[in-house]
């Protein structure tokens, strides 16, 4: 036997080890890809409920009678109904600007999250102290605490119905 064709032979499973060493690395990179994915979707849902979570705050903070009249109070968010027509040309009372902040914010729950609830509760209205009318000019405008609990879905990387999908949680205690 010619030692020419020995050599080639062992080149050949050089290559072959070489090739099977690479798609090893290449299935570690694919896992690692696939786990980025899912870190940044996840990423991006806990970032969309934060700044949904600040989203309904602010509409509160705007409208303090409405929360002290236990207007945005409900466990079943997102709401079906509710009115949208307030704009700058129709004024409305504290109950429609707050049938109307729970409509929008329940579009936005539903466009930005996957299978979104929220509730909001806000207590303390029946404080020691506790006076509208003397109370609406000064900051902070409500005397009680509100509690915003949003919950979603968080599936697979690219998949609604994934095996591992799992219910995420944002709980808040704030006083708007």
């Amino acid at each position: 036997m010619d030692g020419q064709q020995y050599q080639r032979g062992v080149s050949l499973i050089e290559v072959l080890v070489a090739v099977f060493v690479f798609a090893i690395g290449l299935v570690g990179h694919a896992g690692m890809m696939v786990m980025s994915a899912r870190s940044n979707q996840s990423a991006y849902l806990r970032t969309q409920v934060a700044y949904l979570a600040n989203n309904m705050a602010d509409r509160m903070r705007a409208n303090p009678v409405g929360v002290w009249s236990g207007f945005y109070n409900s466990d079943a968010y997102p709401v079906s109904t509710g009115s949208t027509a307030c704009d700058a040309r129709i004024p409305c009372g504290s109950s429609a600007v707050a049938a109307r902040d729970k409509a929008l914010w329940s579009g936005l729950l539903d466009s930005q999250l996957p299978d979104a609830k929220a509730r909001i509760q806000c207590t303390g209205m029946d404080a020691v102290g506790y006076n509208p009318s003397v109370q609406i000019g000064q900051r902070p405008p409500y005397g009680g605490i509100c509690r915003m609990s949003v919950s979603w879905t968080e599936q697979g990387a690219g998949d609604r119905q994934h095996a591992d999908a799992a219910r995420q949680v944002f709980s808040w205690e704030f006083q708007p």
